[in-house]
């Protein structure tokens, strides 16, 4: 964990904090995912880096917790007409076109309705991907993913009971396209979402967030973090159409 505490102490890591969408080319690290699958998949927590620094958070073993902020969210624009563009988010970097990544999340105190945590890869604030459980009240909360190209966000959710308070996450990519999966028992993976990323082809970065839109505040944890080889399988049925 030395890096997110060395950067935190930098000035340039708090020129990047202040501006999340910055080019990635403009800030050096090293390749993550290349590094993690030259060690049996394990991320080293050097290699995570604040694009933007929670008010509170702690780091213990493999282990990454965020305290949320009130008034801290993600979107922008779509139907609500607001651009909201603060909430925390922890990532690492990679130039690599085909890998997986997975990452447990726990969110036990989480009681206020937006309340989310879950996996992201923001590129910067008009494009970004992520994937959580919102809570919404004490009947259920929604599962789901927000894929926002070029400045405009959409929402695709199912509603689950709000006594779920754990859940896997696994985002992979097969070069400017992703997958979202999610799993309650971290073995067998349910798709959420296939999308493009119109700015997702090149150096991306990816990892975890946690926010509370409305007046709250929670603690999300996050553990088991680890890349694989892609998981999402190359398409090998229906043949495209023929091009004229």
């Amino acid at each position: 964990m030395k890096k997110i505490f060395r950067l935190l102490g930098l000035c340039v890591c708090a020129a990047a904090c202040n501006n999340p969408s910055q080019n990635l080319s403009e800030q050096d690290f090293a390749d993550s995912v290349t590094k993690a699958l030259a060690n049996n998949g394990h991320i080293d927590l050097d290699d995570l880096a604040w694009t933007r620094e929670p008010a509170s958070y702690t780091a213990d073993g493999d282990s990454i917790a965020i305290t949320t902020a009130p008034h801290t969210d993600l979107w922008q624009r779509t139907y609500y007409h607001f651009r909201n563009d603060n909430a925390p988010v922890l990532q690492m970097e990679t130039e690599e076109k085909f890998f997986s990544f997975v990452v447990k999340t726990s969110f036990e105190e989480s009681h206020h309705r937006f309340d989310q945590c879950g996996i992201v890869m923001y590129l910067d604030s008009d494009n970004w991907l992520k994937g959580s459980i919102e809570y919404e009240n004490e009947r259920f909360q929604h599962l789901g993913s927000v894929v926002t190209n070029n400045g405009y966000s959409d929402w695709a959710t199912t509603a689950i009971d709000a006594s779920i308070k754990s859940m896997w996450y696994r985002l992979s990519r097969r070069e400017d396209d992703y997958c979202l999966e999610c799993s309650e028992d971290g073995e067998t993976f349910s798709q959420m979402r296939v999308c493009h990323m119109h700015k997702g082809g090149g150096k991306i970065r990816f990892g975890v967030y946690a926010c509370s839109p409305e007046d709250s505040s929670f603690r999300a944890t996050f553990t088991d973090m680890a890349i694989t080889e892609c998981r999402w399988l190359a398409h090998d049925g229906q043949a495209p159409d023929e091009m004229e």
